[in-house]
């Protein structure tokens, strides 16, 4: 995966993938079941790589977990997009951020507490807590553009980055800001983070050799995730104040749909209830009809499980009432097959990709699909297998589901 939007987006429909190994990156990897991950590469901006040195000051640098620095960037690049710098006072006052990340600076914990093992009090450095917190990626945002509007931070898992953005267009429903900075962010890709997941059955491991075809959502031979990192950052903003200013809109968020599975910690019901009940909250809050979608996002992340839950949700909630007239009608793809699963960054991220796809009117590509699934689960929509597809889009989903049971639906519009 390339730092930077556009490198992204045009990767991403160009059908390549940013998944690598990392069995070379130190021993303790290279011990690990899965030795696969999708990372930020590192070198010049100049050729869409990511090197702190050239976004960010030493004292920065020194403040910020890798988590925030790639917010604050992620930031910048959307609020340059959007045209929107204020320096007005009232304009300052009636923008807020809303940054959320699902596990934060994991490494920031274990290297501590190595050092605190080792030298006790005097090795921990004064920076630890504040480096630690999740909601500092807010925090160095809000500080570094001065926005005093609300300062807000999810940590929900794997939906944190969209339960970034839905709750975000709430706080501007309810008038507590015009404009939002929203999204998610996570850089945990370390041997800790690997082994839990791992010792959780979550990631793939039967494709160490070819890392580019591990990442596998619907396919009948996935077998789990591939960790990744990243960050996903968009401005929100009030209908009438983007256009009383002449601002650039991708889409409208017209629904927000959130619900529990209720079930377990870390599997899905297998009938996929709760991704179907935050499907359908977020459509009836648009006030629209499952007819009316014309491509979801999935949440898919290449788990047996996970995938054909969701799988099942879509098909049941579109082909049932004022829905679509076969399962064929239904575009459907996970993005998660190019850039792995970014944790509490894949929402936002994923939902960039959907405002995008229905900016371009191109449905992205779910790559590495040879085989849709298992015959007796009915993988038989249009997973937009390997290439992207030409399609007019003006209402999408995008969704995400997280341990824990926590699921939340995206429904955007286009104006």
């Amino acid at each position: 995966m390339f730092a930077g939007v556009r490198q992204t987006w045009k990767r991403l429909i160009d059908g390549q993938c940013g998944i690598v190994s990392i069995k070379d990156r130190s021993a303790e990897f290279a011990l690990l079941p899965s030795q696969v991950a999708a990372l930020v590469p590192e070198g010049q901006r100049a050729e869409g790589k990511w090197n702190p040195k050239e976004h960010l000051s030493p004292a920065d640098e020194r403040r910020m977990a890798r988590f925030a620095q790639y917010a604050m960037v992620a930031s910048g690049e959307a609020l340059n997009d959007a045209g929107w710098l204020p320096k007005k006072e009232e304009d300052l006052e009636v923008t807020g951020v809303y940054l959320g990340s699902g596990i934060g600076s994991l490494d920031e914990v274990y290297n501590t507490t190595l050092a605190y093992e080792k030298g006790g009090y005097r090795k921990v450095s004064p920076l630890f807590v504040p480096r630690l917190l999740i909601n500092l990626a807010a925090g160095h945002v809000s500080m570094r553009y001065g926005f005093k509007g609300p300062n807000h931070a999810a940590t929900t898992a794997c939906t944190t980055g969209a339960h970034s953005i839905g709750d975000a267009s709430r706080l501007i429903q309810f008038g507590d800001a015009d404009v939002m900075v929203a999204g998610g962010a996570e850089s945990c890709v370390h041997p800790l983070a690997i082994s839990g997941f791992a010792r959780a059955r979550s990631l793939a491991t039967e494709w160490n050799d070819r890392p580019t075809e591990s990442s596998r959502p619907f396919d009948r031979d996935r077998d789990g995730f591939v960790i990744g990192e990243g960050a996903g950052v968009v401005v929100l903003e009030e209908f009438e104040h983007a256009k009383n200013r002449g601002a650039k809109i991708y889409a409208e968020v017209a629904g927000y749909g959130l619900s529990s599975d209720a079930y377990h910690m870390t599997a899905p019901r297998e009938d996929g209830q709760g991704p179907h009940l935050a499907m359908k909250h977020a459509l009836r809050h648009a006030g629209l009809k499952p007819g009316d979608v014309d491509y979801i996002n999935a949440h898919a992340t290449s788990t047996m499980l996970g995938d054909a839950a969701e799988n099942r949700a879509i098909k049941e909630l579109l082909l049932g009432e004022g829905g679509k007239s076969k399962a064929s009608e239904i575009n459907v793809s996970s993005t998660k097959g190019a850039i792995g699963h970014l944790l509490g960054a894949a929402g936002s991220v994923e939902a960039i990709f959907t405002v995008l796809g229905m900016h371009h009117n191109v449905l992205p590509p779910t790559l590495n699909l040879s085989n849709p699934g298992d015959p007796a689960d009915e993988f038989d929509c249009n997973y937009v297998a390997n290439a992207a597809q030409q399609q007019v889009t003006n209402v999408a989903l995008s969704n995400s589901f997280g341990f824990g049971g926590t699921n939340a639906s995206l429904c955007f519009r286009k104006l």
